[in-house]
């Protein structure tokens, strides 16, 4: 459970990081929160279909 919550954390985190990029016309930061959004989204909703939410003991 603990996973998925930092997850989501570090995935809202890029989301924020890649409109404020886009707001200020930055092609690095929108490489790299794009690319981190990917990631961590992926990672996120993959960890969520295989453990399911809540955790089943």
């Amino acid at each position: 459970m603990g996973l998925v919550i930092i997850f989501a954390l570090v995935t809202l985190l890029s989301v924020l990081g890649l409109l404020r990029s886009f707001k200020d016309k930055n092609v690095m930061g929108i490489v790299f929160a794009g690319g981190t959004l990917a990631v961590f989204g992926w990672f996120t909703v993959m960890t969520i279909l295989h453990h399911g939410f809540p955790t089943a003991h």
